[in-house]
């Protein structure tokens, strides 16, 4: 049993940690308050080879472990954490499917884009009526002469919208199965220029400002019958396979963001005076610092357990794997909570203004418990590898 960090993996690290502190970090407040797309730090990104970071050399990719990605995406969230969903969402939802269940025409049509840096995709699932019960999609597929007429509607999509965008993998029911009537789930590819697709007007959002988020719309929208996902029918299992791997990545998002907060609480409190010594040398604030500091190295610890088994499992979702993503999720995402609480707490009346960094990171760790499978759900994904119920 090993818990350091390989030499690639520090590499990664420290190259991600530099960029994060020097390019991004300045950048991060700005970004916030305007809702402004980071489209520079995303080139500097792509040319840094970190939305190929996981993904073999032959399509483009860094040929980098699983692990390393997490990491980068940590040490970029350490940042901000609007910039580190970009990153995780155009690598984890978006490149991901299509290089896990993509014929190689698709991939050769779309990964070097896409791992570069250069084009962003996007990922589908969530509608309207369609949550968390992701069985219950309603947009709907069907074949006409060669194409995927699509109606329907997405809803909470990431990368969707910007000016590098360049399709979105969605499911839809393509037809009912043979064996009582239960819709068929299919994956479809649909390409930004697809007759019928609309970009929706971007969301106002709490947390997350400079990331990308719209609603699609889907009229009688076309695609070839070429650009099925994998085979027909089989689009849930990978979307839920797909949201394996990105819970992980998720938590470690949040493992940045709960950094980033006792990094933020720990500075102020060796600064600020208060019954004539620093807050750090009160026990009440010393106890809170301690509180998070524990709490943030076990989600950094759980979520690389995790990253290790997606890793070892060769990106195969076994129970196990399942079972680790989403313990990580789930602790990692509300860690991420409790650190920036008590944040702002030491902070006192300054962490709820927005001049303080940690006013932002309070405002971005609530969806941290919602995306990629609320804290709920977690809970009854672990029960079910426990085998309850």
């Amino acid at each position: 049993m090993d818990f350091e960090l390989s030499e690639d993996q520090r590499a990664v690290r420290d190259l991600c940690r530099e960029f994060a502190r020097e390019v991004v970090a300045p950048a991060a407040a700005e970004l916030d308050r305007e809702e402004r797309f980071p489209y520079e730090i995303v080139r500097q990104m792509g040319e840094m080879g970190l939305f190929g970071l996981p993904f073999p050399e032959e399509w483009g990719g860094a040929g980098a472990d699983f692990p390393s990605y997490c990491i980068a995406v940590e040490e970029i969230s350490r940042a901000d954490a609007g910039v580190g969903i970009t990153l995780e969402a155009a690598v984890s939802l978006g490149a991901a499917p299509i290089h896990e269940f993509g014929s190689r025409e698709q991939k050769e049509r779309w990964l070097p884009d896409l791992l570069s840096g250069r084009r962003l995709w996007a990922f589908g699932l969530t509608e309207p009526q369609a949550g968390s019960d992701a069985a219950a999609t309603r947009t709907r597929a069907r074949l006409s002469d060669g194409e995927w007429v699509i109606h329907g509607a997405k809803q909470f999509i990431t990368n969707a919208g910007t000016d590098i965008s360049a399709g979105v993998t969605i499911s839809a029911i393509t037809g009912e199965h043979p064996d009582g009537g239960r819709p068929e789930i299919s994956a479809i590819l649909v390409p930004r220029e697809a007759p019928g697709y609309e970009v929706l007007p971007a969301y106002r959002k709490l947390g997350w400002r400079c990331s990308d988020t719209h609603p699609l719309a889907f009229d009688a929208c076309r695609v070839p019958e070429a650009n099925l996902l994998g085979r027909r029918g089989g689009g849930l299992q990978q979307f839920l396979h797909t949201l394996t791997g990105g819970r992980i990545a998720i938590a470690a998002l949040c493992v940045g963001l709960a950094q980033a907060c006792l990094d933020a609480a720990l500075a102020y409190a060796s600064e600020r005076t208060a019954f004539g010594q620093r807050l750090s040398r009160l026990q009440a604030i010393q106890f809170k610092l301690a509180d998070m500091a524990t709490e943030v190295e076990l989600a950094r610890t759980m979520t690389y357990r995790a990253a290790v088994a997606y890793q070892r499992s060769e990106g195969r979702a076994t129970g196990e794997v399942r079972k680790l993503a989403a313990m990580a999720k789930l602790f990692a995402s509300e860690t991420s909570k409790r650190a920036a609480d008590q944040a702002v707490q030491i902070h006192g009346g300054y962490g709820f203004i927005e001049d303080y960094p940690v006013a932002r990171y309070w405002r971005n760790v609530k969806v941290n418990e919602i995306g990629e499978g609320t804290s709920e759900v977690q809970r009854l994904l672990i029960a079910r590898e426990l085998g309850c119920g």
